[in-house]
């Protein structure tokens, strides 16, 4: 097999040749085997643990890291709702890496679940730093998070209930998140706060970790979401990029509409009955006294508007039922009728 020499080799056998000594080797230098010879100097090395071997593909990560995006931003909506202010949720970091590399930059103590969820052979890890933990309680009991002092204690049974109406929200916007990819419920097993006394897999047991950044005003701290690659190895093939759009894609129409149609319908909506309308001066206005009546031109046996958040929609009669007064509805108001 033809060998390349680079030119230094080239010129390092000419002149051992010339002086008849052998030509010096630089046992400082590194050795790159191959079969085309490389400059060291402009070679890019990098390490390679053989015990850390990367088993998500990069598609499968950029995958994971889409879907949590989209959560991040759901779950910031819905934490803004509860909490009354502005609540920024980012994606920061997805990365893989052992257990123990997770468990080890975590703080103690913190506020480490673990979750799990029906058709999931196995545990997630959802772990909320204390210090986003503690303005969070502040907030909901009413201060300002100012000059908020940050303890290094575990949480109260009281501090616990308050976290747990965050972290339901989260989960119910992880389970939305992931029904793109499968139908799963999430909930919270059990609840530690040194993550050194929980061990849900191997310490060398390979994990994708989501790290995401909380902001609430001028509060910041950290989420980490610890996915082991055993829990979500039965359908890593439907986060590769080209199968999970198709799978976006195929989702039922007819499915969707009914999911919408389910959620509008819990929307609450006013009903109102008009009975007549009239017009009135001013000075009648300011005249009106309790036992005047307003003359209308509308005859009481005529059916009255019902309106859907002041929308004329429906033809109704007035009466009563069960003691209480009703409105029957006729038909719809027709683009015909002159109301």
């Amino acid at each position: 097999m033809a060998e390349l020499l680079a030119q230094s080799n080239i010129d390092a056998l000419l002149a051992a040749a010339t002086s008849g000594e052998p030509a010096p080797v630089d046992n400082d230098a590194p050795l790159i085997f191959g079969r085309k010879a490389r400059d060291p100097e402009n070679t890019e090395i990098k390490v390679y643990d053989f015990k850390r071997p990367e088993r998500v593909s990069k598609d499968q990560m950029r995958a994971l890291q889409t879907l949590h995006e989209a959560f991040a931003r759901n779950f910031g909506a819905s934490l803004s709702g509860f909490l009354r202010t502005i609540v920024e949720v980012k994606v920061a970091t997805c990365e893989q890496m052992t257990y123990s590399e997770f468990t080890s930059g975590l703080p103690n103590p913190t506020s480490f679940n673990l979750v799990q969820a029906e058709g999931l052979e196995g545990q997630m890890c959802f772990e909320l730093s204390p210090l986003i933990i503690y303005p969070i309680i502040d907030r909901l009991l009413g201060g300002s998070s100012q000059e908020l002092f940050i303890p290094q204690r575990p949480m109260t049974l009281i501090e616990t209930r308050l976290i747990n109406n965050v972290t339901t929200r989260a989960l119910a916007g992880l389970s939305e998140a992931w029904a793109s990819i499968r139908q799963m419920q999430f909930s919270v097993s059990a609840t530690e706060s040194n993550p050194q006394l929980v061990q849900i897999v191997p310490p060398n047991e390979v994990v994708v970790v989501i790290g995401f950044e909380l902001k609430l005003g001028n509060r910041a701290g950290t989420m980490n979401l610890c996915i082991p690659y055993n829990v979500i190895e039965p359908f890593m093939d439907h986060l590769s990029s080209q199968n999970w759009f198709s799978l976006s894609k195929k989702q039922s129409s007819k499915q969707v509409e009914q999911q919408i149609s389910r959620n509008l319908s819990r929307a609450p909506m006013v009903a109102t009955g008009l009975l007549a309308q009239t017009t009135i001066t001013v000075n009648e206005l300011i005249n009106l006294a309790p036992g005047d009546i307003i003359v209308t031109e509308k005859p009481a046996r005529h059916p009255v508007i019902l309106c859907v958040e002041n929308e004329k929609k429906y033809l109704a009669q007035i009466g009563q039922y069960r003691g209480n007064r009703a409105l029957k509805i006729l038909r719809p108001i027709g683009a015909a009728d002159r109301v």
